[in-house]
């Protein structure tokens, strides 16, 4: 049965059954070559603003968002879904609500420092990328499991589980060369009520993707060192 028509179901208060796991070891050459090349092709992503309006194969979104939806999750409760909006007229209206409140957070929400600190980025509260993008893909996080009939079980380390499939969801992206960018409008209720979310989905991120436009321009940034992230003890 392929991974696209087998069915999972919830497995709260299951017994524990043991599967083998038997992958072949990469040789040490592999290994090292590979991970070079995989440093130097995420050293190369940016988060982008400007996209083109070319239309991108979906076929590699839909492999994305299903790479994306490999991460760990607290108790494998996998407490997320991914809304692919292609439809220009509901990129429109999240776009409009999506500016409203940004509008608001520019005009003195966001506080001093908070406005300070994203100077250098230089966003403002016109979201473009919105509409351009030719496709958005906003991420819920399921706060609890809503069964058919009702019932109700708490999900656990939601934040820390969509977290790191929304980075899985970025890398699968650029390495299969396309563009993308995680915007947070705050506050992000409107987005539930515009997808017609059930009451156990949350916003946790709009992302859009397509290819950056002929005149993409980026921050000038410096990235923190390895030295500067890691600690060996």
């Amino acid at each position: 049965m392929s991974p696209d028509t087998q069915r999972w179901t919830p497995i709260h208060g299951q017994p524990y059954r043991p599967a083998a796991y038997r992958p072949a070891r990469m040789p040490q050459h592999e290994s090292l070559t590979r991970a070079a090349e995989l440093r130097a092709r995420m050293d190369e992503r940016r988060t982008v603003r400007h996209f083109s309006p070319d239309p991108v194969p979906e076929q590699v979104v839909r492999d994305a968002i299903a790479c994306a939806a490999t991460a760990p999750s607290g108790a494998h409760q996998q407490p997320w879904t991914f809304v692919l909006v292609k439809d220009p007229a509901v990129r429109q209206q999240i776009r409009a609500a999506a500016e409203q409140e940004e509008q608001l957070s520019y005009d003195g929400r966001l506080g001093d420092e908070w406005l300070a600190a994203l100077r250098p980025i230089g966003t403002d509260a016109v979201k473009t990328h919105l509409t351009d993008a030719p496709a958005l893909i906003v991420v819920f996080q399921q706060r609890y499991w809503l069964g058919p009939d009702g019932t109700k079980r708490k999900h656990y380390y939601v934040d820390e589980s969509v977290g790191i499939a929304v980075g899985m969801l970025l890398s699968a992206l650029h390495l299969s060369g396309l563009a993308a960018l995680v915007h947070t409008p705050s506050p992000m209720r409107f987005l539930s009520h515009v997808l017609e979310r059930p009451e156990n989905e949350k916003a946790f991120a709009v992302i859009p993707v397509g290819y950056p436009a002929d005149d993409c321009e980026v921050p000038d940034l410096v990235r923190k060192s390895l030295g500067q992230v890691m600690v060996e003890v």
